[in-house]
C-alpha cells in the first residue's frame, strides 16, 4: 500500500499533462460548434501543423545556439501560434464559409477532405516518417518523504500544465469581459439576432477559427517537447480523442472541453499503467459510450430547447 500512493500521484501527473493537452484542442471543437454547429474534424492537424513549425522553429535556431531555453520554447510558440492561425483562417474561408448554408453532412465531408489534403500536404514536404524532436528541457521536480514516498515529474511535463492553466484562465477572462468575447457568445446563442444588432458573424466566426488554431498549435509543440517525436499522422488520433473530450465534457461549453480533456487524459494514462497500453484507447471511447447513453449533453452540456 506504502507503494501504490507514489505511483497513483506519478499517473496522475501524467494523465493531467495529457488531458491538458486535449483540453487545448478540444476548446477549438467545442467553440466552432458553439457558434455554427459545425465539427472541424480537420482541426486535429492544425495540432500537428503546430508542432511541425515548433520544430522548423527549433532547427533554425539551434540546440547550440547558447540561447536561453525559455527564449526558445517562446520563439517555438510564437511562430506556431502565427502560422496555424493563418491555417485556421483560410481554412475557415475555403471550407467553411462556402458551405455554411448547406447541409450539414457537406460541411462534415469538406472537414474529412480538408484534414486528408493537411495531413499529405505536410508528409510531401516534410516526409512521412518519425521525425525526432531534440530534448532541450532537462530536469524534474522530486517529491520524496522518507523511503516511501518518491515522485519525479518533468519540467516538460510541469510546463504542459503551468502554460495550458495560463492560456485557460486568460481565455475565460477574455471571452468574459472582451468586446469579441461578447460577440462571439452573443453568436453562439443566436447567429441571426447577432447579425441583426449589427455583430459582423463573419468576423466573429473568422477570429473563432483563428483562436481555436492557436491553441491547438500550442498543445502541438508543448506535447513535441514532452514526447520527443512527431509525424505528419499524429494530428488523426489526437484529433478525434480531443473531440471525445469535447463531447464528453459537453459540446458548445469551453469549461465542459477542459473538464472532458483533463478526465480522458487521466481515464487514459491510469488504465495504461494499471490495465494495458493496448487497451488505453478502448477504455477511453467506452467512457465516451456511457456518457453519451447515460447524459447525450455530457457533463456541463445544456440541452437545447427550441421555441416554437
Amino acid at each position: 500500500m506504502s507503494d501504490l500512493l507514489p505511483q497513483l500521484t506519478q499517473q496522475f501527473f501524467n494523465g493531467l499533462s495529457l488531458g491538458a493537452i486535449y483540453a487545448l484542442i478540444a476548446i477549438g471543437y467545442t467553440m466552432v460548434y458553439g457558434i455554427i454547429g459545425m465539427i472541424n474534424f480537420a482541426h486535429g492537424e492544425i495540432y500537428m501543423i503546430g508542432a511541425y513549425v515548433g520544430l522548423v522553429t527549433l532547427t533554425a535556431i539551434g540546440t547550440q545556439s547558447g540561447a536561453p531555453v525559455p527564449l526558445i520554447v517562446a520563439a517555438m510558440l510564437i511562430a506556431a501560434m502565427a502560422v496555424t492561425g493563418v491555417y485556421g483562417f483560410a481554412m475557415e474561408r475555403v471550407a467553411y464559409r462556402p458551405l455554411r448554408s448547406s447541409p450539414r453532412l457537406v460541411a462534415l465531408i469538406s472537414a474529412i477532405g480538408m484534414s486528408i489534403f493537411l495531413q499529405n500536404w505536410v508528409a510531401l514536404g516534410q516526409g512521412a516518417r518519425d521525425m525526432a524532436v531534440p530534448n532541450i528541457i532537462f530536469g524534474a521536480i522530486n517529491f520524496t518523504m522518507g523511503n516511501k514516498f518518491d515522485v519525479t515529474i518533468p519540467y516538460s511535463r510541469v510546463m504542459i500544465i503551468v502554460v495550458t492553466v495560463v492560456l485557460m484562465i486568460g481565455l475565460s477572462l477574455f471571452i468574459k469581459y472582451s468586446r469579441m468575447g461578447r460577440a462571439s457568445r452573443a453568436c453562439s446563442q443566436d447567429m441571426h439576432m447577432a447579425n441583426l444588432l449589427g455583430i459582423d458573424t463573419n468576423r466573429v466566426i473568422s477570429f473563432t477559427f483563428v483562436l481555436g488554431a492557436v491553441l491547438a498549435a500550442v498543445g502541438g509543440v508543448l506535447i513535441a517537447l514532452t514526447i520527443g517525436k512527431l509525424n505528419p499522422f499524429i494530428g488523426f488520433i489526437v484529433g478525434i480523442k480531443a473531440f471525445t473530450a469535447a463531447v464528453l465534457g459537453g459540446i458548445g461549453s469551453i469549461p465542459g472541453a477542459m473538464l472532458g480533456g483533463v478526465l480522458l487524459g487521466l481515464v487514459e494514462t491510469f488504465a495504461a499503467a494499471y490495465i494495458s497500453s493496448q487497451y488505453k484507447d478502448i477504455i477511453a471511447f467506452l467512457l465516451l459510450v456511457l456518457i453519451l447513453l447515460f447524459r447525450p449533453t455530457g457533463l456541463l452540456g445544456k440541452p437545447e430547447v427550441e421555441k416554437v
